[in-house]
């Protein structure tokens, strides 16, 4: 017979799963093992994270990342994020531990929070709302009309759910879309055209829009250099809901303050929290949130169900589902 599996987790993520554990385990035997105990598995759940960055780790969570590194016996650790560039699980991976993530759980909503920055970026919100603030009337027709969104490029830099959904938006909209991926290998949902990574340059000349989907990689790590911002069109804007290593920040400040770029909408940044001196929080023509286009009341759900699907695959010996390779 089997051991029982020992399972890490947080009190809030047990009982967020404990509906669900006995389906995926089947005749499995479990225990839940608190911090510093031996572990085979490891659920790393939104709490564990709380407000910690992957530049700033709070104890809390610090406390969660020891416990893994010190669990002996772990084989197989579930983020509650999309991605998994934090440290951690870097070196959980060199020893031999799956890593997966929890890819798709919040798309849709990363998908409207983009789409929102699209939108107010168009119809030049920032302007707007300063106007609002200084208590004056302003009507865009004082100061130039926006553009129509319809007829324009939108480069999707990473063709993922997220990436696929902002896609089928904005061509709803009427934006021709350009899908920017990591794979030669055909789409699921295709764009007007597609290009990898390696041939970006080739289409930001008609880039109207670059919004940036992509995960954190050696091949989109500084992918929007000084040299991509030089080769966009005047007037094009840039949503950044990916990771801010994809963007070379000072390149991205330079553009911005000189007109080159007309404007960005970002959620994510080289340091978070983004610090209290960077020129990003006052230019006019930025909107800056902090790391938060995928929070909602319905994501907790939908990771426990990715993980809950990934144990009973666990359990099984089937091949998991996000396995960061």
């Amino acid at each position: 017979m089997s051991s029982p599996l020992r399972i890490l987790m947080t009190p809030q993520a047990a009982a967020q799963t404990a509906s669900g554990l006995p389906t995926a385990l089947g005749e499995r035997a479990h225990v839940l093992v608190n911090l510093g105990d031996d572990a085979d598995v490891a659920f790393v759940s939104r709490d564990v994270t709380g407000l910690s960055t992957k530049h700033e780790v709070l104890p809390h969570t610090q406390a969660f990342h020891d416990a893994m590194r010190h669990a002996p016996s772990l084989r197989w650790v579930h983020a509650h994020s999309a991605g998994a560039d934090r440290p951690v699980y870097g070196e959980l991976r060199a020893r031999g531990v799956e890593v997966t993530t929890s890819s798709g759980a919040n798309a849709g909503v990363v998908v409207q929070t983009a789409l929102a920055g699209v939108l107010m970026l168009a119809r030049q919100f920032p302007q707007l709302l300063a106007a609002q603030h200084a208590r004056t009337w302003s009507p865009l027709m004082g100061s130039g009309l926006p553009r129509d969104l319809a007829g324009q490029t939108a480069v999707v830099v990473g063709w993922g759910p997220i990436g696929q959904g902002l896609g089928a938006l904005l061509a709803a909209l009427g934006l021709r879309v350009v899908s920017v991926r990591g794979s030669e290998a055909p789409a699921a949902v295709p764009a007007h055209e597609s290009v990898s990574y390696e041939q970006l340059h080739t289409v930001l000349p008609k880039a109207d829009w670059l919004l940036l989907a992509c995960p954190l990689s050696d091949r989109t790590r500084g992918l929007i250099d000084s040299a991509a911002l030089a080769h966009m069109p005047a007037g094009a804007r840039l949503v950044n809901v990916s990771r801010g290593e994809v963007i070379d920040e000072p390149a991205l400040i330079d553009a911005l303050r000189s007109g080159a770029l007309a404007g960005a909408y970002l959620d994510v940044f080289a340091h978070e929290p983004l610090p209290a001196d960077s020129p990003l929080w006052s230019l006019p023509n930025v909107i800056v949130t902090p790391h938060s286009a995928g929070h909602s009341d319905g994501n907790e759900a939908r990771v426990a169900a990715i993980f809950l699907d990934n144990l009973r695959r666990w359990v099984r010996n089937q091949p998991l589902v996000n396995r960061v390779a």
